[in-house]
């Protein structure tokens, strides 16, 4: 009986199937549409490398950028976020000498886009890029190669291999022309040279203070600053150009004297954060035990602690107040804007101590990254990990070199494989639990509460911090939890948080001039 209603009923059961996969636009034989899986794209990649342009055969990250409309170098929009960011693809490379072809295609790691399948028909502007430096992550690192711009029609339904040759360089460094007011350092650094087994380079951009060459005999205090993520020695260039307003108030007539020491932020893994960490390697002591001391000693500045502060924005804000915190007798104050997360319960969003899932909240829903004034999602967290996960070697965001890859190589511990071990998982966002007990080193909050019985007293008038309430990265959650320890702090603290309603991120309510003299009264004390 059950076998004779089965067979009777199947007609049935078929039928009703086939009006549902009508009503869906596709057969009950037919994969979806939608399935990159289901879709052909034979496009492919075949990358070689010139004769002559290297020495011996290297190994590292190969890019294809597939620009939509023409500009001089689609290989810098690597690490653009956003759904019209150009799509890129990339893979590791072992070995890549001129005589070898390597393809990239479908198979390999691709944003925005899921899969290239998705990449619509039609005429881009292709280049490659193959990155090899392992000292600085930046696109334009001395000796990356890349490929010369290729206007292409592209269909992924073809079976066609799309050759790109590999004939430009990029430059070793040179440090740029010096100026009055302008000079650069390029200091090799003992101690991060034997945590590294080769050598490694510390850089600096100084800015002279007026008048300086008039008295050999006068010394300056020393303003140390730090800029947004991955900002370069070289920003004094701009800082100090003609008609410049920074430029101006440096050099009026009753302006404070002081020198400008501006700090690197380019390393192995991205920003270094200018503090020690298992991956960079000890970073802060290099910057005070060999950075400061060279540039104090060879531009004539006092050399104490009481004639030395920070500041910065962003990323230079968190390095402000953590080269304040971790090295309290060393500087004299520290200035930061809208610094980087300063309390782990509130990473971005994250609360890395209690969320089980970086990509998803509590309720299910995807986590932002960054939001507009008006509160609309610029892009989330998965997102902008994607496409980490494109730059970073073995397809993972902890070797993007971008900002939440450096978070985690400065934060997080190193791993058996030589490599930072990553806060969550790179596809799903699950959080690995057994790394956090590391994390805790770099919650600036969670330092200053455990040990305010011994830094209270050290830091006592040197933290100054600005904030806009609806910053776009949502730092601002952090700030209000370091204010709420801070407050309450014994002995008082007795610095200053300013909180701008409606102000977005790196907004603050003073001008460049009225922090060089809230300094200057600083280091007279």
């Amino acid at each position: 009986m059950k076998k004779s209603l089965a067979l009777t009923l199947l007609p049935i059961v078929l039928a009703i199937l086939s009006m549902s996969a009508v009503r869906s636009g596709r057969s009950i034989n037919q994969k979806s549409d939608n399935n990159p899986s289901s879709k052909p794209a034979r496009l492919r990649f075949e990358v070689t490398v010139a004769k002559g342009l290297i020495s011996s055969p290297q190994s590292g990250r190969l890019f294809i950028i597939i620009g939509a409309r023409q500009q001089s170098e689609p290989r810098l929009a690597i690490g653009n976020t956003g759904k019209d960011a150009p799509p890129v693809l990339a893979r590791d490379v072992k070995d890549f000498a001129p005589g070898s072809a390597i393809r990239i295609d479908r198979s390999n790691a691709i944003f925005p886009i899921e899969d290239l399948s998705e990449l619509p028909a039609g005429d881009y502007f292709v280049q490659a890029l193959f990155d090899s430096n392992v000292d600085l992550k930046s696109v334009n690192a001395p000796g990356n190669l890349y490929s010369k711009v290729q206007k292409v029609h592209l269909d992924v339904s073809a079976d066609r291999a799309i050759k790109l040759e590999l004939t430009e360089k990029v430059p070793d460094e040179k440090l740029p022309a010096e100026t009055e007011y302008v000079k650069y350092v390029k200091l090799r650094s003992d101690i991060l040279s034997r945590f590294h087994g080769r050598p490694i380079y510390l850089r600096a951009g100084v800015i002279l203070p007026r008048g300086f060459d008039a008295d050999p005999s006068r010394k300056y205090p020393l303003r140390v600053r730090i800029g947004g993520y991955g900002e370069r020695y070289t920003a004094v260039q701009a800082m100090m150009a003609d008609r410049s307003q920074f430029r101006a108030m440096w050099i009026a007539d009753d302006a404070p004297r002081m020198i400008l020491l501006h700090l690197d932020g380019d390393g192995p893994y991205g920003d270094c954060y200018q503090v020690n960490s298992e991956n960079n390697g000890p970073y802060g002591d290099a910057v005070t035990q060999e950075l400061i001391p060279y540039v104090e000693q060879k531009y004539r500045a006092t050399g104490s602690p009481h004639a030395r502060v920070l500041d910065g924005g962003s990323t230079g804000g968190w390095v402000a107040l953590a080269l304040q915190v971790f090295y309290p007798d060393y500087f004299n104050g520290a200035w930061a804007y809208c610094p980087d997360g300063v309390d782990f319960r509130a990473f971005q969003l994250i609360n890395i101590y209690r969320d089980r899932n970086a990509y998803v909240n509590e309720h299910g829903f995807e986590r932002p990254s960054a939001r507009d004034l008006d509160g609309d999602t610029r892009f989330t967290i998965r997102h902008e990990c994607q496409m980490e996960n494109v730059m970073g070697a073995g397809d993972n965001w902890a070797m993007s070199g971008q900002q939440w890859g450096a978070w985690n190589a400065v934060y997080g511990p190193r791993g058996a494989d030589g490599r930072p071990m990553p806060l969550w998982n790179p596809k799903t966002g699950e959080i690995d639990k057994k790394v956090i007990e590391h994390w805790k080193r770099y919650d600036l909050r969670m330092v200053m509460e455990e040990n305010w019985k011994t830094l209270g007293p050290k830091l006592r008038g040197k933290i100054r911090i600005w904030i806009g309430e609806a910053d776009n990265y949502f730092l601002n959650n952090a700030v209000h939890l370091l204010d709420e320890f801070l407050k309450r702090a014994d002995p008082p603290y007795e610095g200053k948080i300013t909180y701008g309603p409606g102000g977005g991120h790196c907004w603050r309510d003073v001008t460049e001039r009225q922090i060089m003299d809230e300094m200057a009264e600083r280091m007279e004390k």
